[in-house]
């Protein structure tokens, strides 16, 4: 019997083989974001009885707790997971196209590039343009960051090495030219910006929750398109090239749904950090290194690594309200240093 399941569309043009022990997995992680998202609609200022959140999900509640899950936790816990899933999938498709288990959005310049666009919008636009359009400024500069990196890593082609190395260098300069911003802005501004910059879902709203998923229902699927050409790549541009990829077009695709993805991200929760580099990680200690079944279970790993960062900050120390960010980095920091030694003779 068989090990795999295949998925085609009627022509046959795209496939995708998961293994079962994928769907297993996959099952597995649903149930716990089901019981996450339980006790995120359960505690808080206001503590709610789980029985009286499953009536209220299923419409038939009393209406007593309505405003309290309707409006204020449950899109802020669905924004969550669907920017926790961008980012597990953005992270995934950078580590597999450059071949480095440390690739991810922050680490390569794509969150510098929207962070430093979206300070620049609010130091000098917030007053004369609304604020609404705060992530459309943030995904032009992670588009434009992007392409600028792979401008300045191109010759003759693109290559793994090159393209981390100048993405390394862009972060730094994006990094210091945004603190920059913040010394020379205004006091109110600076505060706005910094508090974006850490990472937060909070003020999450519904009309939020439509602007993100159309980001993630397009372009996860798209990377599952990409699953077996990305499986090549991972063996060497030499070996893809013999099995009749076109490498340098197929690379650019996945940087193209890897910026999308980490772009629409931060422009509505921030610079959260690290998670892009932790969801794949885990992932493949979950489902080995098939690209198929790693897509899925990364965004699922990503969203409950944002979820649950999100019901910490928003509980632990009330009334106060902490930026998600904060606990993911404490937690990612420390992963990152772990990657470098594990590492280090490679």
């Amino acid at each position: 019997m068989s090990k795999y399941i295949s998925l085609r569309n009627r022509s046959a043009t795209a496939s995708i083989f998961l293994d079962k022990k994928t769907i297993v997995v996959l099952f597995g992680l649903g149930c716990l974001l089901l019981m996450l998202f339980l006790v995120g609609l359960s505690i808080g200022s206001t503590m709610i009885p789980p029985v009286e959140v499953i009536k209220q999900v299923l419409g038939i509640g009393n209406g007593k707790f309505t405003f309290i899950i309707d409006s204020i936790r449950l899109p802020r816990m669905l924004l969550a997971l669907l920017v926790g899933a961008a980012l597990g999938v953005s992270g995934l498709i950078l580590q597999s196209m450059i071949r480095n288990p440390l690739g991810s959005p922050d680490i390569v310049g794509i969150t510098g590039g929207a962070s430093f666009a979206a300070v620049i919008f609010i130091t000098y636009f917030a007053g004369s343009i609304s604020m609404k359009w705060l992530p459309a400024a943030a995904i032009a500069g992670a588009g434009i960051m992007s392409m600028l990196v792979y401008t300045l890593a191109w010759k003759k082609g693109v290559t793994p090495i090159r393209l981390v190395l100048v993405g390394i260098g862009m972060a730094a300069a994006m990094g210091a030219m945004t603190t920059l911003l913040l010394v020379l802005g205004s006091t109110v501004t600076t505060s706005h910006a910094y508090l974006w910059l850490t990472g937060s879902v909070y003020g999450a709203s519904w009309a939020k929750v439509y602007a993100m998923l159309p980001w993630v229902l397009i372009f996860v699927p798209l990377t599952l398109l990409f699953s077996r050409t990305a499986n090549a790549q991972e063996m060497g541009d030499q070996v893809a090239t013999s099995l009749g990829v076109r490498v340098q077009m197929h690379r650019f695709g996945l940087l193209f749904v890897s910026v999308a993805l980490a772009g629409s991200a931060v422009a509505f929760a921030g610079g959260i950090g690290f998670v892009g580099l932790i969801a794949p990680h885990i992932a493949r200690q979950l489902v080995g290194r098939a690209m198929g079944g790693l897509v899925l279970v990364s965004a699922l790993i990503g969203g409950m690594i944002v979820c649950a960062a999100d019901i910490v900050a928003r509980t632990a120390f009330i009334p106060l309200d902490i930026p998600a960010g904060v606990f993911v980095s404490g937690i990612g920091a420390p992963f990152f240093i772990y990657l470098l030694y594990r590492n280090r003779h490679q």
